[in-house]
């Protein structure tokens, strides 16, 4: 919003001011007076902008580390968290959509989960929080390595995880993850990590014809496209560590929304699995999630 300050002349339009009056005087000190403080507000704005990109860069440096077994361990967050949050803030309309596929998708004889994403997006970036916790509540990640966003996107250098390389065990569900770029610029877009098979895009491509990741289809069951949360405003300039302290206090946005989210999916996975283990799917915000979405 523009400010304006204006010297109003008492005497009526045209009229000069008494010689010696002090208006003019204060307007120029107000005037010097403001220029200072502008300077001051932009030299400190410049000095943060300075050190959240250098904060930024420093979060790179991970790519491709593997995730601290410390980390792991703080990503099983336990019932009572998630009981106090619920469905949270988790933006499901138009995002999940419940579909009760005809030919039930599955690998083992076990329910499967696709997912299909990238590591520059920061849309994926923000789902896989919520992708990870949820899936540590029926299974185990071996080789799940820390990855940010891309970092001239928006969020960039979002923390985040990549399901590259990485595998998953469940005796509950299975669950394939698809990076199909890295988060490194090659020409006008990014290099090339995995291609899904004609199987995965057909199925994306019936559900979603854009093709929008993040995509994650649960045994033909139903399927989110795009994010349950925003990115930027949830996760933009934190660290791995900040991030879980923030899901840790359930008055967080952070807690709401990245927590809601894996309950949601929790719910979901639930729905498809025969509703074990008990343990998980007998949690109270199981079975008011499923109230409130009606699944």
């Amino acid at each position: 919003m523009d400010e304006q300050n204006q010297d109003r002349n008492q005497h009526g339009p045209g009229s000069a001011k008494p010689i010696g009056a002090h208006g003019g005087r204060r307007g120029n000190r107000k005037l010097l007076y403001a220029a200072f403080i502008l300077i001051a507000v932009l030299v400190i704005a410049d000095v943060l902008v300075t050190q959240q990109n250098s904060q930024l860069a420093k979060l790179v440096k991970y790519d491709n580390v593997a995730v601290p077994a410390s980390l792991m361990a703080q990503l099983s967050v336990p019932g009572n968290i998630s009981n106090r949050i619920g469905i949270g803030t988790a933006d499901y309309s138009g995002i999940l959509n419940i579909i009760h596929g005809s030919h039930p998708l599955s690998a083992g004889g076990k329910p499967e989960l696709l997912f299909i994403g990238a590591d520059y997006c920061p849309y994926c970036a923000a789902e896989r929080w919520a992708i990870v916790i949820a899936l540590m509540r029926f299974g185990n990640f071996s080789n799940l390595h820390l990855m940010t966003s891309s970092a001239n996107d928006y969020s960039p250098s979002t923390p985040t995880f990549t399901f590259y390389n990485s595998t998953y065990t469940s005796p509950y569900i299975a669950f394939v993850g698809v990076e199909t770029y890295t988060n490194q610029p090659s020409g006008s877009f990014y290099k090339p990590l995995q291609q899904p098979t004609q199987e995965q895009l057909a199925l994306m491509s019936h559900n979603d014809p854009n093709e929008t990741v993040p995509y994650m289809l649960l045994a033909n069951y139903s399927y989110v496209s795009g994010a349950l949360y925003d990115p930027y405003s949830i996760l933009y300039g934190k660290n791995w560590s900040t991030i879980i302290d923030d899901i840790y206090n359930t008055s967080s946005a952070q807690s709401q929304s990245i927590i809601g989210s894996a309950n949601l999916l929790t719910e979901q996975i639930c729905s498809i699995d025969n509703n074990t283990p008990a343990g998980v799917c007998s949690q109270p915000y199981v079975t008011d999630i499923r109230k409130i979405i009606g699944s």
